[in-house]
C-alpha cells in the first residue's frame, strides 16, 4: 500500500453470515462465474482508478476472505467485523482513520453485490466528488408498492413516483460517516446514518444488474448477469 495518505478507500463490509440465503458457506465466498461472489466485488472496486485501496471488514478468524484479498494488490482485511453492518463499518473506518486525509472520501460496498459495474462506481464519484454530503447508487422503484398490517391485508398503496431502491458503493466524506454511524448504531446503510443527523444524501442512478445475493436464485440471476458481460 502506498504510504501517503488515501484521499478515496473504500470499505466492503464482510461479516455477515448469510442465514437468509441458507447455505453452511457465507453468500459472499459462495462460487459464482468461475469465482467467488467476493472476488468479483473486489474485482469491480479495484478496477476503479480513483479508489486508492479496498478494506475488508471481517471477523477475526476468517482465513477465506485473507485467501481472497491475496489476488488483488491494493485489498487489506481488517478484522472489524462486529455484530451488524452499522458496527462493521463503523470499526473499519476507525481502524483505518490513520491512513486516510482528513476529507477522504469512503466508499462502502456490500460483499454480495458482486455485479456492480465500474462505470457505475465511476458515475457515482464523479457526481459526488463536489457535493456537500455525498450519496448513494439507486434505482426507481418500478412495482406498483403496498403498505400491509400483521395480518399481511393491504392497507394502502404508496406513490411509487418519489421511491427508490438504495444500493451500494454509498459514498460520504470519512468524517460524516463516522459521526452519522456513531449517532445512529442501528442503521440499515450508511444513507440512513447520514440521514438522522440532517443532511440530505444525493442519489445517483444505479443499474438494474446491481443487485444483491440474499437468495438462492439471487445467485443464478448473478451468474447470467456475469457471463452476459464478460
Amino acid at each position: 500500500m502506498k504510504t501517503d495518505r488515501l484521499n478515496c478507500a473504500a470499505i466492503v463490509a464482510c461479516g455477515g453470515s448469510g442465514t437468509r440465503f441458507g447455505a453452511a458457506t457465507p453468500k459472499q465466498y459462495l462460487p459464482l462465474a468461475g469465482a467467488t461472489v467476493l472476488h468479483h466485488t473486489l474485482a469491480a472496486l479495484t478496477g476503479v482508478s480513483e479508489i486508492e485501496h479496498v478494506f475488508i471488514g471481517a471477523q477475526t478468524d476468517d482465513k477465506k476472505a485473507n485467501e481472497i484479498a491475496n489476488a488483488f494488490a491494493k485489498v487489506s482485511v481488517l478484522p472489524t467485523a462486529g455484530e451488524t453492518r452499522a458496527s462493521t463499518v463503523l470499526g473499519t473506518l476507525e481502524a483505518i482513520q490513520p491512513q486516510l486525509t482528513r476529507d477522504a472520501w469512503v466508499l462502502v460496498h456490500d460483499a454480495a453485490r458482486p455485479c456492480v459495474s465500474a462505470d457505475a462506481i465511476r458515475k457515482l464519484i464523479d457526481e459526488l466528488k463536489t457535493h456537500a454530503v455525498g450519496g448513494l447508487l439507486a434505482i426507481p422503484v418500478t412495482d406498483t408498492v403496498k403498505r400491509a398490517n400483521a395480518s399481511l391485508d393491504v392497507v394502502e398503496t404508496l406513490d411509487r413516483s418519489t421511491l427508490w431502491r438504495a444500493q451500494t458503493p454509498q459514498m460520504f466524506r470519512y468524517e460524516t460517516l463516522v459521526h452519522a454511524l456513531r449517532a445512529a448504531p442501528d442503521a440499515t446503510d450508511e444513507s440512513q446514518a447520514v440521514e438522522s443527523v440532517g443532511l440530505a444524501p444525493k442519489l445517483v442512478m444505479g443499474e438494474a444488474s446491481n443487485i444483491k445475493i440474499t437468495f438462492p436464485e439471487d445467485l443464478a440471476w448473478a451468474e447470467r448477469i456475469l457471463n452476459n458481460r464478460s
